[in-house]
């Protein structure tokens, strides 16, 4: 049976314009932080804050139970100018919640009130506001101030919005669900000079191209087929003039993975491809190369949780599985990695020509705020129940 836990919160949108007019990026997410702490005090919670920061975590016990449960929200927003042209669109010139993580914020603060309007659960509940998911890694950050050792969390869990996926499905995949990222610096070292006299230089931009070209190899020859990766050049600068061959090139790399060895293996073909044709051009290579967030690992008892929670939420014939990792990555990866959990999607479309994750005229679904919402209750009730596993 369907279980849609009704939602007469008409201030859940009200919060979200709030919080998407008065975007912060990733660690100074000051006033954000100031305004949820705000609402969940007066809930009845106790506010820890200061954890990353601008993070904090709300916890509310009911009972005698000693299950615990985590759920994370994500509070910070991206450097894009907005093109929305909403009545409530940023107020900050460059600034925008371009991902959806005021509907995040706004979905587990409604939560919140419900779960404490209701206390229909045994245990202990943290609900934690994680700031710098999109840039400085504050899930790693939260937990290096101690978050799971002050806040023990038997599972934990989260949830992102998707505009490519159909309105209110819900989607899950145990195992690999989120992939690792890298990033690479290649700076080519020529030696500038003329243009009409090439023959008196060493030309990056030549050797530049050739190492673009040579990296497409990296993945189709240097892995086995099955193994899924993706090196991407996403930006070569160079030059400023057509007459002036520059001194340097510069070129930016992303780099995804799932599995460790496979992670290394292109660090050190990436390294040496750009070393190796450098050197066939009489030039040198500086290479920065910087891991970033691990790959994000489901739990299989707990993402099989998720699913059968949805199903009562939002219907069986809406809860599905995400058929193959995505390449995208999230920083939730270092919680899963220390406590049993899992992350999920759901689907937020309007129309086919929703504008996607990141796009300057992205906003969030509001019709998406109570399926959310319901969904969070649901779930921590139904976890904090004495067998853990929904009726």
């Amino acid at each position: 049976m369907t279980i849609r836990i009704p939602n007469d919160m008409p201030e859940l949108v009200d919060i979200r314009h709030h919080l998407h007019r008065h975007p912060e990026l990733g660690l100074s997410e000051f006033k954000t932080s100031d305004f949820v702490a705000e609402k969940l005090e007066a809930m009845g919670y106790e506010v820890t804050r200061g954890l990353a920061k601008t993070g904090l975590v709300a916890t509310l016990r009911n009972g005698t139970g000693s299950r615990s449960i985590g759920i994370r929200a994500d509070m910070d927003a991206l450097p894009i100018m907005e093109e929305t042209g909403a009545s409530y669109a940023s107020l900050t010139p460059g600034l925008m919640h371009a991902c959806g993580h005021d509907g995040h914020t706004t979905m587990l603060l409604g939560a919140a009130k419900l779960l404490a309007d209701r206390r229909n659960f045994d245990g202990t509940i943290h609900l934690i506001f994680q700031p710098a998911e999109e840039n400085f890694g504050g899930a790693r950050l939260m937990i290096e101030d101690g978050l799971f050792d002050r806040f023990p969390c038997d599972a934990v869990f989260a949830l992102h919005n998707d505009p490519g996926l159909p309105f209110g499905e819900i989607y899950v995949r145990e195992g690999p669900v989120m992939a690792a990222v890298d990033e690479c610096r290649i700076t080519v070292n020529g030696r500038g000079g003329h243009g009409a006299e090439p023959q008196e230089t060493a030309d990056p931009i030549v050797a530049g191209a050739s190492i673009i070209m040579a990296l497409q190899t990296v993945v189709s020859r240097n892995l086995h087929p099955v193994d899924s990766a993706v090196v991407t050049v996403g930006a070569f600068h160079a030059g400023q003039a057509s007459n002036v061959i520059p001194e340097r090139a510069e070129m930016l790399l992303t780099i995804r993975s799932f599995d460790a060895d496979v992670r290394d293996r292109l660090e050190q073909r990436i390294r040496t491809v750009a070393e190796g044709q450098a050197a066939s051009y009489g030039m040198s290579v500086t290479i920065d190369y910087e891991r970033g967030y691990e790959p994000t690992v489901n739990h299989a008892a707990e993402t099989e949780f998720v699913r059968e929670v949805a199903k009562r939420v939002v219907g069986e014939d809406k809860v599905r599985d995400i058929p193959r990792p995505m390449m995208g990555s999230e920083d939730f990866a270092y919680m899963v990695a220390e406590r049993p959990g899992s992350y999920f999607f759901l689907g937020t479309r309007r129309t086919e020509k929703d504008p996607p994750l990141h796009h300057p005229r992205f906003d969030f679904n509001d019709d998406a705020l109570p399926i959310g919402t319901s969904l969070w209750v649901e779930l921590a009730e139904a976890w904090l129940a004495s067998s853990g596993v929904p009726a």
